[in-house]
């Protein structure tokens, strides 16, 4: 057993925490049509400074690579701008913030892009189900075309571009969405991904795109500011991977010997027959976990005090509790979120909910 608590300072490679509660990826939508951060987002992540790191929304590294309406980019300069005023407003309150860079694949809607640009997939299989556009309602995801071979290095470049942006503003770190069914998720499962080149097929070829993409934000990032999330047997957005824990032993290794900050885990909470990734991750990843997906503060608090994980991120709570490590700290309830206001535009919803009452006392 381990002597820590969710509330003892740790270090993830380069970025010091003051507690290992985590801020998980939530996307909130808020931002404008061209993926530029609200103003009022500034005030959203200072509000949860208290966490030991925050982990932005997904944030697309090129129109391509939108899907929901109003979620934020990081390649444009009034987009850079938005999250500079973003990433000082937690750091002027003792915060320390990563950002979390996809590209969603086949998880889109040309409905939702401000430009005309292709819908691009590992293969051209459309994705089963509808997602919402501003401008005409739930629809069908777009028939993704197949990249080509040639384009997964330009593909590359634009994430490394990305984090570069990112860290040119002054993030501590990049998290590369590498789960949720989305592009890079879409090269490691067997439904999404019927490749025949170098990039499908076993499972070696399969993992070839994420790590070449990673790769590709080594070159110019320092590894010790970079994570990495996956969500093993997590079905989201019509993913089978059929052969999970051959796929990611195979994948932790490969990540072993990149010296990443961090591996963070999104454990498949509505899947109840799944086994425990989080563990398994544990036992292969030799640098620091990053656990997700269901938590509440007494079960992070002992998988903490098990030496399970380094730091565990906290989602629906955290969207309505800003003030969420205070009130885990003093014992204090926790307030009930609204699921109409997640993704809706404007501060209702978002920047409303109140601290506890009894935070002056504390």
């Amino acid at each position: 057993m381990s002597n820590q608590t969710l509330f003892s300072p740790t270090r993830l490679g380069a970025i010091e925490l003051k507690n290992r509660i985590v801020l998980a990826p939530l996307t909130r939508s808020r931002a404008d049509a061209g993926g530029v951060p609200a103003d009022f987002a500034a005030v959203y992540y200072a509000q949860r400074a208290q966490a030991g790191l925050l982990i932005t929304e997904a944030t697309q590294i090129s129109v391509e690579g939108k899907g929901y309406p109003r979620t934020p980019g990081v390649f444009s300069p009034s987009q850079l701008e938005g999250w500079r005023r973003i990433v000082d407003a937690v750091h002027a309150v003792g915060g320390k913030i990563a950002v979390q860079l996809w590209h969603v694949g086949r998880i889109a809607s040309a409905a939702n892009r401000e430009q005309t640009v292709d819908t691009v997939a590992p293969s051209a299989i459309q994705a089963a189900g509808e997602m919402y556009t501003d401008a005409a309602g739930m629809q069908p995801h777009d028939v993704p075309r197949a990249l080509e071979t040639a384009e997964i290095p330009r593909l590359a470049d634009e994430f490394a571009r990305a984090a570069v942006n990112a860290i040119d503003v002054g993030f501590d770190g990049i998290e590369l969405h590498s789960a949720n069914g989305y592009l890079l998720h879409q090269f490691l499962a067997e439904n999404t991904n019927q490749r025949t080149d170098q990039y499908g097929g076993d499972i070696p070829n399969r993992v070839r795109a994420p790590l070449e993409v990673l790769d590709a934000i080594l070159a110019k990032v320092p590894s010790d500011r970079v994570g990495m999330r996956i969500s093993p047997a997590h079905a989201f957005n019509d993913i089978e991977e059929g052969d999970t824990a051959a796929l990611y032993d195979h994948y932790i290794g490969e990540l072993n010997s990149r010296g990443l900050a961090y591996l963070h885990v999104m454990r498949p909470f509505a899947n109840q027959s799944a086994s425990d990734f989080v563990t398994f991750a544990r036992a292969r990843f030799r640098g620091n976990i990053i656990a997700c997906g269901g938590y509440d503060a007494a079960s992070a608090q002992a998988l903490i005090a098990k030496d399970g994980a380094d730091a565990v991120a906290f989602g629906q709570s955290f969207i309505a509790n800003p003030d969420l490590p205070l009130r885990i700290s003093v014992g204090a309830p926790l307030a009930t979120p609204n699921r109409e206001t997640f993704y809706s535009p404007g501060e209702t919803g978002y920047t409303d909910y109140p601290f506890w009452s009894g935070a002056t006392a504390a």
